[in-house]
């Protein structure tokens, strides 16, 4: 009995301090994160309708099973790095599969702002200050 092969595609994706290494297989829409069900791993749906951004705007959410290993972070940070991730591993699968230009993934998701990394990071502590840029509060007396 001849094994079915199932082509995966890879992409990582950054938020604030999070990191995520999508991989895509085909199957059935499952969406899998650190082991566990996105339903599961994410408390609010909102951060789970954008995760799947942009599987829904390239019609391929029944088509992959997205497995996520994301580390660093809260909820929204990780969710941003996995939405990226998911770009990226899309754009992977597009180049592999013959298209016309004019129905390519990359201009769909590029308008749509998906594949640009959000590079905003936390900014550091600068010293006689309580925070980044909050100092302490001034007392004339």
């Amino acid at each position: 009995m001849a094994k079915k092969e199932k082509n995966i595609y890879y992409g990582t994706g950054r938020r604030k301090s999070s990191i995520a290494k999508v991989r895509l297989i085909s199957g059935t829409g499952k969406i899998t994160v650190n082991g566990k069900d996105v339903h599961e791993y994410l408390p609010y749906e909102t951060l789970i309708m954008n995760l799947s951004q942009p599987l829904e705007l390239t019609n391929t959410k029944e088509i992959f099973d997205v497995n996520v290993d994301v580390c660093g972070g809260g909820f929204s940070g990780q969710t941003g790095a996995i939405r990226l991730g998911i770009a990226k591993a899309l754009l992977e699968y597009d180049s592999t599969t013959p298209k016309d230009s004019e129905n390519s993934y990359r201009k769909l998701l590029k308008a749509n702002g998906l594949i640009t990394r959000d590079s905003r990071i936390k900014e550091r502590k600068k010293p006689g200050l309580k925070k980044a840029r909050r100092a302490p509060q001034f007392s004339k007396r």
